[in-house]
């Protein structure tokens, strides 16, 4: 196998030309077998292979510096810096990250996770390098999805006016996760045809010299380049801003990926080289379904099926089952999402209802802002999004939304310890940062009935609403508590003395396991269900100081400006001889793994927390 001679960094330089589409192949199936057991960022990553390679070949490391956007293609650079054997812990607890990690391996250059960086970064690395008088190689590939981005359009600004070596690599294989829309996409769709203009171009000179003064007319056409340009390439956005363009080359055409990089090299200012290529190339059903083999769970190779079966609803059906019949009740409802339809589970809104659905591609910022134009002209937005994205939009939610008081709802998934992507897809910090916005109200159900009826209840809501609400299964216990949503009002569950655990949304699964834990050591013990993070239920607390010893407080969010901390800064007003436990996560990220494994590092299962009330 030619693989198995790729040990370390820049080993490829040694494989020969005529078996580099051997190896292209090998790497393939290799990602095909492993990701089929370990799950993982699949289709990106075929696509991505010869492009990698190619980069690989022309570029030295860890000298050179790879910039990844969002980073779930990096899979074949890792192999090709040496981490091939450590692929069957990919995405585990402990094991290879599923994105770039500088405390991984030096040659990942930078740590992302989330879109449209990669240009700042990069263009940030080359300008160090130069003041440094350093000559290294500096790329950034950012996808055509992450493009739709508005800080890649700043970066882009910035790098216009740049007089320093730097390569931008555009790896357009027309998707995102879900497929592309807008107006980026359809200019990059005219570039596609560009080749006829580039072969007219080298016609026409060719036939020029044969002629008498042809030289003369050759110079002036140059001079009129741009205009020319403009006539066989509709735009030519990167040109006009001042960014050489390279372009477009086919990107599973190694020799030509690797020639028309050594050409950007030799630029002395910023260049763009757009990439052609095909998600999920390789493998037929991702090549079909791409958007199912983005972020892919353990399957089958032979069909292409998931290897666990899925049969109850998650938290993501339930609110895509509640939209759809908001939709059809309640004609003002209109849903937006930054490029996740099918992730935040608005794909079956759009077909029912496509006039009031709006995919904005990966641009929360502008998501947000959007709904506010939305709400204050009478609509009732929803904004689906996940909790680690929503943080990108916190300026747009302050002022936008909450100084206006305008109606939108935020129906935030993934909300928690997410699990296998690690640091950057945790969603542990919305509940502090929208606690401190003046009128935004913050609520999260325990289970999927209570997520039914807080979006209802949020849709005719007169402000800000964000529901918040975990990745997976949804809780179908406690289905014979469901008293109507009142405004700021917890529920109490079971009402006895001694110790009152206070649950935040998912937690309340988990207080129902340390209750019973609690109950075989002799405590009685009481629960409530938070409901509204929020305003906080001043009510209940004071009743549970009142009646209790100590008062627990659990929430999958950090300890820091979140729920247990208002309960605390309410129950030091008041005159109280009962204690305070918060159980939160500390102030750290946290890594990948399984969702079960963090909340046991973490000490907040079960086990963890009733060891931690007993202790107190």
């Amino acid at each position: 196998m030619v693989l198995e001679k790729i040990k370390k960094p820049n080993d490829i330089k040694k494989i020969p030309k005529e078996n580099l589409d051997i190896l292209a192949q090998e790497i393939r199936q290799f990602l095909i077998e492993t990701i089929s057991e370990t799950g993982g960022h699949l289709a990106a990553n075929l696509g991505a292979v010869e492009l990698t390679m190619a980069i690989h070949l022309v570029m030295d490391f860890p000298e050179d510096k790879l910039i990844f956007d969002v980073g779930h293609q990096s899979y074949t650079h890792k192999i090709l810096t040496g981490r091939k054997n450590e692929f069957a812990t990919l995405r585990k607890f402990g094991g290879l990250a599923g994105f770039p990690k500088t405390k991984e391996s030096d040659c990942d250059a930078f740590d992302t996770g989330h879109s449209s960086t990669s240009i700042s970064a990069g263009l940030g690395m080359a300008f160090a390098r130069t003041m440094q008088g350093k000559n290294n190689t500096v790329i950034s590939v950012i996808g055509d999805g992450s493009l739709t981005g508005g800080m890649a359009y700043e970066a882009l600004n910035n790098a216009s006016k740049a007089e320093t070596p730097f390569i931008i690599v555009l790896n357009d294989n027309n998707m995102s996760i879900s497929e592309n829309v807008g107006g980026v996409s359809s200019y990059l769709n005219q570039i596609r045809t560009t080749e006829a203009y580039l072969e007219l171009k080298e016609d026409v000179k060719n036939k020029l010299k044969t002629v008498p003064k042809g030289k003369n007319m050759i110079h002036k056409i140059q001079n009129v380049k741009s205009g020319f340009k403009q006539l066989m390439i509709p735009g030519m956005y990167f040109e006009d801003m001042g960014i050489t363009y390279l372009g477009p080359v086919n990107g599973h055409d190694i020799p030509a990926m690797v020639k028309v990089l050594k050409e950007a090299k030799r630029c002395k200012t910023p260049v763009l080289v757009h990439v052609l290529t095909q998600k999920g190339r390789g493998y037929a059903p991702a090549e079909r379904h791409p958007a199912r083999f983005h972020g892919a769970e353990p399957f089958d190779i032979e069909t292409g099926l998931p290897a666990v079966k899925r049969t109850t609803p998650n938290y993501t059906d339930i609110f895509s089952t509640v939209m759809c019949k908001l939709g059809a009740s309640n004609p003002k409802v209109v849903a937006i999402t930054a490029a996740m339809p099918d992730g935040t589970g608005l794909k079956r809104f759009r077909n029912m209802y496509p006039d009031r659905f709006f995919d904005v591609g990966i641009a929360e910022q502008h998501a947000v802002t959007f709904a506010a134009g939305m709400a204050a002209s009478g609509m009732r937005p929803v904004v689906a999004v996940y909790s680690s994205f929503l943080q990108r939009a916190f300026d747009q939610i302050l002022h936008d939304v909450c100084i206006q008081k305008l109606p939108v709802v935020f129906a935030i998934d993934r909300a928690g310890i997410v699990g296998s992507d690690g640091e950057t897809h945790q969603g542990i910090f919305d509940l502090s940062f929208l606690s401190e916005m003046p009128n935004m109200t913050v609520m999260a159900p325990k289970n999927k009935w209570e997520l039914a009826d807080m979006v209802r209840y949020a849709v005719e809501y007169d402000g800000p609403v964000a529901i918040r609400y975990p990745r997976g299964q949804a809780f179908e216990g406690l289905g014979e508590y469901r008293p109507a949503i009142e405004y700021g009002k917890s529920e109490w569950i079971y009402e006895e003395e001694d110790i009152c655990l206070l649950a935040v949304g998912s937690m309340v699964k988990t207080a129902l396991e340390v209750r019973e834990k609690l109950i075989a050591e002799g405590r009685k013990v009481s629960l409530i269900n938070a409901r509204f993070v929020k305003p906080i239920d001043e009510e209940a607390v004071k009743k549970a100081c009142k009646g209790h010893k100590l008062i627990v407080t659990m929430e999958e969010n950090i300890l820091s400006g979140g729920y247990g901390e208002a309960v605390r800064q309410y129950v030091d007003s008041i005159k109280t001889k009962a204690k305070l436990l918060n159980i939160a996560i500390p102030d750290t990220f946290v890594e990948h793994g399984k969702p079960a494994e963090l909340m046991q590092m973490l000490h907040m299962d079960a086990q963890g927390i009733t060891e931690q009330i007993m202790k107190f």
